[in-house]
């Protein structure tokens, strides 16, 4: 089998194994992309998951605009659809948010944290091929979490006894791709993103790298959030000086 279609195949277990899973108020809603936006992620996969890579980009989980729409890790609309050349349907969650409706590609409103991350990379790497040549990204957890507020909760916000099957599986997937893909580098995207690979990763000989957050909630990142991921790549030896 292709690396892609191994990394289909974990993708697919992955989204079996939380699909399942039940989760307390205050998470009144849960989206699983891998589900009603799978064909997006299979497009991903099968395009850009062929080769091994040097380095991972591993975020937190989707967010409502992002990878909630486009079934893409940090899946900002205009990013996927004009770098990437991603363009697939999308089905609609079941229950959905009124106010937090998946639109798919149609979706007009733009995923801060997506534009910073890829507006990055597209802009070192203006043909995507050639990001994806040596890069990938993906999220540790599938599972967008939303209040009745519709206010976005994230996965380390949930209690131990609904956050410990959900990361044993995220886990196994994460070291699934880990094995397939062969990189050099893990690199966290976020603090929590970085604490969980190397938790999920022990005994696995890899370097483990971190950068900044793109989200428009961290005021560091809005001075300036390319220019000081770039040098914190830099600095770390994971992208040439």
């Amino acid at each position: 089998m292709s690396l892609a279609t191994d990394l289909l195949e974990a993708a697919k277990e992955l989204h079996t194994a939380v699909d399942s899973l039940k989760f307390s108020s205050p998470v009144a809603y849960v989206y699983n992309p891998l589900g009603y936006a799978w064909k997006p992620q299979e497009t991903y996969l099968r395009k850009f998951g062929s080769t091994r890579k040097r380095v991972i980009f591993m975020g937190m989980n989707p967010g409502p605009w992002g990878m909630a729409q486009t079934g893409i890790p940090f899946g900002e609309v205009a990013a996927v659809k004009d770098w990437m050349k991603i363009e697939e349907p999308v089905d609609i969650p079941f229950p959905e948010h009124p106010k937090r409706p998946v639109l798919g590609f149609a979706c007009e409103k733009s995923e801060v944290s997506g534009r910073r991350l890829w507006g990055l990379f597209s802009e070192r790497y203006p043909k995507a091929k050639d990001f994806f040549a040596d890069h990938f990204a993906l999220n540790y957890c599938p599972l967008v979490f939303m209040e009745e507020s519709s206010r976005n909760r994230t996965p380390d916000k949930l209690p131990v006894a609904e956050s410990a099957p959900l990361f044993e599986a995220c886990n196994r997937h994460l070291r699934r791709c880990i094995e397939i893909l062969q990189p050099e580098w893990i690199v966290g995207v976020g603090g929590f993103a970085q604490k969980q690979a190397k938790e999920a990763l022990q005994g696995i000989d890899i370097k483990h790298g971190k950068v900044l957050h793109p989200s428009p909630a961290s005021p560091a990142a809005n001075r300036g959030w390319a220019e000081a991921a770039s040098k914190q790549l830099k600095e770390q030896g994971i992208w040439p000086a």
